[in-house]
């Protein structure tokens, strides 16, 4: 399965907010912010800080897709 972050980068842009200022304000490490930007899997609990940071549920921020062989 192949996980997509690309509502979450359109949600801070309806924000205005960057990722640092996500980062921050959601208490998120360099690596989770990382992972996130090359659409790698995070740790359902950087989801929750995020989704409690941004007043939203998962399926505003992120996207799981099949991956078809």
């Amino acid at each position: 399965m192949a996980v997509s972050y690309k509502k979450l980068w359109k949600l801070l842009i309806d924000k205005n907010m960057k990722k640092k200022d996500l980062q921050a304000a959601a208490d998120l490490t360099q690596h989770a912010m990382r992972k996130l930007s090359k659409d790698e899997a995070v740790t359902t609990d950087t989801l929750a800080k995020i989704c409690r940071c941004l007043e939203c549920k998962v399926d505003d921020i992120m996207e799981v897709n099949e991956v078809t062989k």
